[in-house]
């Protein structure tokens, strides 16, 4: 059974309480009647090869179906049915978690001048614009735990008229260790934390000329 952490103060916010409530009344996977918050951390390391650049990004938050644009942890047991896990929710909806992601990752690197979201009052130079398409724990194996999926369509928009520079997709998959809702969380960081350093690399890269 998966259960409470302790924080020493009782969750009262309404928009949490609504999230929980949502959560245990839908069609969930599982059966643990407790609620635990989950937090992804990052783990990305700055590249030797991204070139540092003197313009600003600011990153936008990526838009995402309403599925996945929720705090409920999403698991795809057949291929057209998406649950989600019962007892067990994300601190933040999924475009939320990426967007925090990205900005993190390009704040540690150092390679660029500045780096905010759309309402951090940052001009940006160049802007990456984003759709999350999947977020979610796959069960494609017999007998196997889930591997978790996330992809990602990016487009660089930047220049007079803030044109699209260039656009690509992003695939991460990452097998979990096993079914337990702690190891499917593992295998989201893991996958989050690669997918984040390819788009970090790419916009980097691909940022540098349109921006000048």
């Amino acid at each position: 059974m998966i259960s409470a952490p302790t924080h020493g103060r009782r969750l009262v916010l309404p928009v949490i309480a609504m999230a929980i409530a949502s959560l245990l009344s839908a069609c969930s996977f599982g059966d643990s009647k407790t609620v635990t918050l989950y937090s992804p951390q990052l783990h990305v390391e700055a590249r030797p090869d991204w070139p540092t650049a003197s313009w600003s990004l600011v990153v936008t938050k990526p838009l995402a179906s309403d599925a996945l644009d929720s705090v409920r942890i999403a698991v795809r047991v057949q291929p057209n049915t998406l649950q989600v896990y019962q007892g067990a929710v994300w601190s933040d909806p999924a475009p939320d978690l990426v967007q925090s992601a990205l900005v993190q990752a390009f704040e540690d690197s150092g390679k660029l001048a500045s780096v905010g979201r759309p309402s951090s009052g940052i001009h940006g130079d160049v802007i990456l614009v984003m759709e999350l398409r999947r977020f979610e724990a796959v069960y494609d194996q017999p007998k196997q735990p889930p591997k978790v999926v996330i992809e990602l369509q990016a487009k660089l928009l930047g220049g007079p008229g803030a044109k699209v520079i260039a656009t690509r997709s992003f695939r991460a998959e990452v097998a979990a260790s096993s079914e337990k809702v702690p190891a499917v969380v593992a295998a989201f960081e893991a996958a989050l934390s690669q997918s984040t350093a390819e788009v970090v690399g790419w916009t980097l890269a691909t940022g540098q000329g349109p921006a000048k």
